[in-house]
């Protein structure tokens, strides 16, 4: 089979296994990346995601992970919301929970499509290769942009034209000599409404992120108290943030991912009752995020996040299961149940 073939082919396979978009880039295809983590890492932005700077060295390339690798396949899923993922802004007795993981595991989803597509690869071309979804140390984003994918947008995260701000992004790393696809062109132009949708200010410039102001980052990945400057903001987020994402006018165009059934959003996490998640125990809790990706950060973070989000609610009913949470075992619980409570108590005196 000639080789020119091979790379439409590997495209329409991609198609038929549910990849919204498809990419091909050299494996060096994205060279500044490197500097730019290296900045990142070094202003401490990256907060305690200290894997961040463990990993750093196979991060900065893809044949700083495998150096056999010629070129990076890219691909996209689409998880682009039917519904605006705003429209809970204001629902106080209710926890929002980012878009991307209202539905099944996008890790497990993800990898399986890409374990699919590498094993008819290889029985195609009988080469070598990889799969990785973002729990790998590779830089995805920079590689989907090199790749043609899109473009990473002011917010950082990839933009594509078709499908906006809602990609879940993979990566297959191969020994095969594909011919490169053009790369994104970043058409951000003067627009900044990403910038102005943050509401910790987490952008200190476009293109870069601070992710120690980053709601995505204080309700996922910080353990322990969440500092006191950013709870007001925090609203009724409880896991993850959408501001940024849901702001790009780019999203116009994005066409809701319904066909793709794993990420249809579950009925219990659309919309939560803020009660419930304040009274879950461990095994509420796994019962509950089974096969979400929420179920990584546990019992203790959720619960954190939702007494927080009830302290902003203004929602008085709340004040009896927050009263047994300020002697929960969990000190870190205990103390935003008693910072809630006493936030309930100022608008009472409003």
């Amino acid at each position: 089979m000639p080789q020119d073939k091979l790379e439409t082919r590997i495209k329409a396979k991609a198609a038929e296994l549910g990849f919204a978009s498809i990419g091909i880039a050299r494996a060096d295809a994205a060279p500044h990346s490197a500097a730019r983590l290296r900045e990142w890492l070094a202003d401490g932005a990256h907060g305690s995601m200290i894997w961040m700077e463990e990993r750093a060295h196979h991060r900065e390339s893809p044949a700083g992970l495998w150096p056999e690798v010629r070129t990076v396949i890219s691909l996209g899923v689409s998880y682009a919301p039917k519904d605006d993922p705003m429209k809970l802004a204001d629902a106080g007795d209710i926890g929002r929970i980012s878009v991307y993981a209202q539905g099944a595991d996008y890790h497990d989803v993800v990898k399986r499509q890409l374990k699919a597509l590498g094993r008819w690869l290889v029985a195609e071309a009988a080469c070598e290769l990889k799969v990785f979804v973002d729990t790998a140390p590779v830089m995805e984003k920079p590689l989907a942009e090199a790749a043609g994918l899109g473009w990473q947008g002011k917010h950082t995260n990839l933009v594509s034209r078709a499908h906006g701000s809602w990609l879940f992004l993979g990566a297959i790393y191969t020994t095969l000599e594909l011919t490169p696809d053009v790369a994104g062109r970043d058409t951000c132009g003067s627009c900044d409404a990403c910038q102005q949708a943050c509401p910790t200010a987490a952008f200190p410039k476009p293109y870069r992120l601070d992710a120690r102001r980053c709601i995505s980052y204080l309700t996922i990945e910080h353990k322990g108290p969440i500092p006191e400057e950013f709870r007001a903001a925090m609203g009724n987020r409880i896991y993850g943030c959408d501001d940024c994402l849901a702001a790009c006018p780019w999203n116009k165009f994005a066409v809701a991912a319904s066909a793709n059934m794993a990420f249809r959003p579950r009925a219990e996490l659309t919309a939560p009752a803020l009660a419930d998640l304040l009274d879950l125990d461990d095994a509420g809790f796994r019962q509950v995020f089974a096969g979400s990706p929420i179920k990584r950060i546990g019992r203790e973070r959720m619960v954190r996040n939702a007494a927080i989000a009830a302290g902003n609610s203004g929602e008085y009913a709340l004040v009896p299961v927050l009263q047994r949470l300020t002697t929960d075992a969990s000190e870190t619980v205990a103390e935003a149940a008693r910072w809630a409570l006493e936030q309930l108590g100022r608008q009472a005196k409003k």
